[in-house]
């Protein structure tokens, strides 16, 4: 193998198809199976949130857009674009957002639109993910090109030399241990699933002082959201919590109130003071590509991209 790719989420399966594309042979080592990753529970609506605001962060956002937006027009399963509202309730600067230029169909809302409650808003088209079926056609993308996947848990990362000589760790929250990187931290994220009454919109509200609030249909189902905990490990559902999030979601969508509820669940976002961390150390060995936080989906495919040119 030409490069071994450390970790089997959104990032690392995406960089291990753009490495392929480079011609390069690659393995994927995961320490737990495919969909016990954080990006299997991810909500996985695209948007730069809690990335900062700066170019390689727009660069990297507009690239997953335009190439999910290709997806989803190709039939990709789990991929398709979604009409979309961000409501905020304080006023925003005038002018497109920061993220804005990615985003063909962007327009402000009305006051109309975005209810009394809300002091300003945006309508848009986003790409929507539906993980479990995306990160599956991924995998397999990834093994029908001739890629293998091993299951092996590192006690360091310079023990995945051993499998090729350029390994690109795109281990999440296991970059904390793996690389004594301090500055990653999880920020917990917890979310109830309920079934999809038809609900067509996905729904975001940035500044909610209720709370971290988003509604994001999919196919059969609605995720709920949620939780913003910075440096809590907690991986298991709380119910006062998850209360809480069909509260503030039933008053904002008034048709969810009899939407059956089919599941909870909890991810640990991949955070990093400082934001993402994507560099090669000196010598070219090792590449790093984690710390996206709660926007890897919305950032993988551009990071991929800078990821497999630092690879060669």
């Amino acid at each position: 193998m030409d490069v071994v790719v450390v970790g089997s989420g959104v990032i690392g399966l995406t960089t291990a198809i753009r490495l392929q594309e480079r011609g390069l042979r690659v393995v994927v080592m995961t320490a737990d199976g495919l969909l016990s990753t954080t990006s299997a529970v991810a909500a996985a609506v695209w948007f730069p949130v809690a990335t900062g605001t700066d170019r390689r962060v727009a660069h990297w956002s507009a690239t997953a857009f335009a190439e999910f937006a290709r997806q989803a027009e190709q039939g990709v399963p789990g991929v398709s674009m979604r009409s979309t509202r961000m409501l905020e309730h304080e006023r925003q600067p005038e002018g497109l957002p920061w993220w804005g230029e990615a985003v063909p169909d962007l327009r402000r809302l009305t006051a109309a639109e975005r209810g009394p409650d809300c002091a300003d808003g945006w309508s848009f088209t986003a790409p929507a993910i539906e993980m479990p079926l995306y990160l599956l056609w991924l995998l397999g993308r990834f093994v029908d090109n001739g890629g293998e996947v091993v299951q092996r848990r590192l006690d360091a990362l310079d023990q995945a030399l051993a499998w090729a000589p350029v390994v690109v760790n795109a281990t999440g929250i296991g970059a904390r241990q793996l690389c004594d990187d301090r500055a990653v931290h999880p920020v917990r994220g917890q979310l109830v699933l309920v079934r999809n009454p038809g609900l067509p919109t996905s729904t975001r509200i940035q500044d909610d002082p209720a709370g971290y609030t988003y509604i994001h249909p999919r196919s059969a189902d609605v995720v709920l959201g949620g939780t913003f905990e910075p440096d809590d490990w907690n991986t298991t559902p709380d119910p006062a919590t998850a209360e809480a999030i069909l509260a503030r979601c039933t008053a904002r969508i008034p048709e969810l109130r009899h939407a059956r509820v089919i599941g909870h669940a909890v991810g640990l976002r991949p955070a990093r003071h400082g934001g993402p961390r994507l560099e090669a150390e000196p010598g070219g060995r090792i590449v790093h590509n984690y710390g996206h936080g709660g926007a890897g989906v919305t950032l993988s495919w551009g990071c991929a991209d800078a990821a497999a040119a630092l690879v060669g």
